[in-house]
């Protein structure tokens, strides 16, 4: 993970440049490509609940990123219609989530998207699906 654009120096990448939440969260960039996305971040114990396992809600901000990410492919600005996760293992401060996107069907204004989320062993975490909706803004 050397050498990785993090949220706050993405090239070429607006929307992640001004995205002052995941760079708070201190999430990275590790792929953007049309479609696709892959977006890691390290558990850090503010991120944890009162059980002091990781936060539901920060799980789903980082597969939102990611799926933010893969669905914004071209010019148009293209925003969540609506998304689901489910929970498949807890985490705790330390370990490294990655969240990965990928593009199941776009047609007209809408798409689909399945993010991945697992843990540094490669475990999975939790599986989120997102529905976008593209916008009349431009990027």
């Amino acid at each position: 993970m050397t050498d990785a654009p993090t949220t706050a120096d993405a090239p070429g990448r607006a929307m992640m440049q001004r995205d002052l939440a995941s760079a708070a969260l201190g999430m990275v960039v590790e792929r953007d490509d049309p479609g696709i996305a892959v977006v890691s971040m390290r558990v850090r114990d503010d991120m944890t609940n009162g059980f002091r396992i990781t936060h539901g809600g920060l799980v789903f901000t980082l597969a939102d990123t990611a799926f933010a990410i893969a669905c914004n492919e071209d010019d148009n600005v293209t925003v969540a219609a609506g998304a689901d996760i489910t929970f498949l293992k807890s985490t705790v401060a330390g370990q490294t989530l990655t969240a990965t996107a990928v593009r199941r069907t776009r047609s007209g204004r809408t798409g689909l998207y399945d993010v991945s989320v697992v843990d540094e062993h490669g475990d999975a975490v939790a599986e989120f699906r997102g529905r976008s909706i593209s916008t009349n803004r431009s990027i």
